[in-house]
């Protein structure tokens, strides 16, 4: 880590360790917006140089560098796991690199989240979001298959979406060799991650593969193809901003009619029933916002069984503040207790 990302934790670390009323007095006036404040720890961050991405003045490669640093600013403490296992799974476009996490306690056939990292198909790895996965190995008692699927531009949409399903069928077919329970087997994500899981959970059906048994959907981006209203009220100064996402969309999709595609838009789709049960979680100062809650309401008409839960105070990317800060870990251990729940029915008294 630079000296200059040192100090940049560390001062990280000192603001989330300061008292709510002191936090609120450095943070300034609260922001309220449609009806909802702003976390004072969120409000006090956001007042660090460069908190946010500002990808739209930057070139791929520097947008990658600087979340990379971002990622290590907030990692926090790494969370203690029983393992991570390097692996490579084939892919249509060639081999995906992967991390296997096991819960210290693993014993016997386990369940397990195939993870796909947010960063809108163009940045972000499995450093970037390695932390979260150690985190939900160990909250939820999952392994967790963390996967490298191709980035954009290079390999513009629907790379992204063919490694997944590729990453998907290599769970359910190895699933002994993976030590996973082959009928608690989840998929989640966050941001673009969450909206690859949301696809592939619609796509395994006609794929021939049996549904996952849970979809996590972290701040997901479910259409591409329109701006809702979340978008104008918050499109810029709370971390994520309409420019970044103009900047995602422009790289990832190869023309305009890709945004129409359920397989970039998965609120598009035309059916949604017969999906596995959601765990949709929203960040209150969002622009992905309502697309989001949307998506969780077409499923819900649609006869799916669907969880939504949105955080009024937060900001987009609250998941990779897990270890760093009091706001990250209590909406992520959220999401971890619903996954643990939700495979835990699946598999009765051997799930914890």
């Amino acid at each position: 880590m630079r000296p200059a990302d040192r100090l940049a934790a560390a001062l990280v670390r000192g603001l989330v360790a300061l008292p709510r009323p002191v936090q609120r007095r450095l943070a300034g006036p609260p922001r309220v917006v449609d009806g909802a404040e702003l976390d004072a720890e969120v409000q006090l961050l956001l007042r660090l140089p460069e908190p946010g991405l500002d990808m739209s003045e930057r070139t791929v490669a520097a947008a990658r560098a600087q979340r990379k640093r971002t990622a290590e600013v907030f990692r926090g403490r790494r969370f203690e796991v029983g393992r991570v296992d390097h692996l490579t799974l084939a892919g249509p476009g060639g081999p995906i690199a992967a991390r296997l996490y096991a819960p210290v306690d693993s014993a016997g056939p386990a369940p397990l989240l195939l993870f796909m990292h947010g960063g809108g198909w163009v940045i972000c790895d499995l450093d970037t979001h390695d932390n979260v996965c150690r985190f939900f190995a160990r909250e939820a008692g999952v392994l967790v298959l963390s996967i490298d699927y191709r980035l954009a531009p290079e390999h513009p949409f629907p790379a992204a979406v063919d490694d997944t399903l590729a990453a998907y069928r290599h769970v359910v077919e190895n699933a002994a060799e993976l030590g996973a329970a082959p009928d608690a087997i989840a998929v989640g994500g966050d941001s673009a991650g969450g909206n690859l899981a949301a696809v592939v959970s619609r796509l395994a059906s006609a794929a021939n593969l049996p549904p996952p048994a849970f979809c996590l959907a972290i701040y997901p981006v479910t259409d591409l193809s329109a701006k809702r209203e979340s978008y104008r009220l918050f499109r810029d100064g709370y971390l994520l901003t309409e420019a970044d996402m103009d900047w995602f969309r422009a790289r990832y999709l190869p023309d305009e009619a890709a945004a129409l595609d359920p397989r970039a838009s998965p609120l598009l789709a035309e059916d949604l029933s017969g999906l596995p049960p959601t765990y949709v979680a929203t960040a209150g100062f969002d622009p992905l916002r309502d697309e989001g809650e949307e998506y969780a309401h077409r499923l819900r008409d649609a006869g799916v069984p669907v969880t939504l839960r949105r955080h009024p105070a937060l900001i987009h990317g609250f998941v990779n503040g897990v270890a760093s800060t009091h706001f990250g870990r209590a909406a992520t251990a959220e999401a971890a207790a619903a996954l643990r729940h939700a495979l835990r029915a699946r598999l009765g008294s051997r799930v914890g």
